[in-house]
């Protein structure tokens, strides 16, 4: 059975992280393999590959079959093109600078491509982050209106309190008043009673 590129997992549950390695076909996902040829981190965004081309390119010519994934993987990095132009300077299509100057051309749009991708990225999560933000701003500014009124409305409520005590304080202190008054001529009264019969 021919080598197969795979991936081998690692990492923790719930955060995958994988080597890319050339293994029998035969063998079992995490087994034995025959070299390791790169690390694949599917958590980053964009997706963090790195991965040794030349290997890759010289496992390819050999006969090595890579699996789906692996197959993207490669086709991303280049590998599978590259391996595509050396079929034609094998077959006499092209010349090997040809086909170096049509894969640098073509690693250049790729790169051109994926700068605008990390770019579109960053500028979508800065939007998101400003959208979370404003809308952080509205609640803090609704609860901060809710809040200022009821204080207002306390200190309406205390005001009225206060105004009905010194009211009452005000209403108790005029009953007061005049019965002191009536009490004080009686008072004076007496006194000269005493003096007339005194006299008398």
């Amino acid at each position: 059975m021919p080598a197969k590129i795979r991936l081998q997992r690692g990492g923790k549950k719930g955060r995958p992280f994988y080597h890319i390695v050339i293994a029998d076909g035969r063998a079992p996902r995490d087994g034995k393999f025959i070299e390791r040829n790169g690390t694949y981190n599917p958590i980053t965004k964009p997706a963090e590959i790195v991965l040794d081309f030349d290997k890759a390119v010289t496992w390819l010519n050999n006969g090595a079959q890579p699996t789906d994934t692996v197959r993207a993987i490669l086709s991303y990095k280049g590998v599978l093109y590259k391996n595509h132009l050396l079929k034609g300077v094998k077959k006499g299509a092209l010349t090997e600078e040809q086909a170096e100057a049509k894969f640098q051309t073509w690693l250049k749009e790729k790169e051109a491509k994926i700068e605008s991708g990390i770019n579109a990225n960053e500028q979508a999560a800065k939007a998101e982050a400003k959208a979370r933000l404003d809308a952080e701003k509205k609640v803090n500014e609704e609860r901060a209106a809710e809040l200022a009124k009821k204080q207002a409305e306390a200190m309406e409520g205390e005001a009225t309190e206060a105004a009905e005590a010194t009211e009452e304080a005000a209403e108790e202190t005029a009953e007061e008043t005049p019965a002191a008054e009536a009490e004080a001529p009686a008072t004076e009264e007496e006194p000269k009673e005493e003096e007339k019969k005194e006299e008398e």
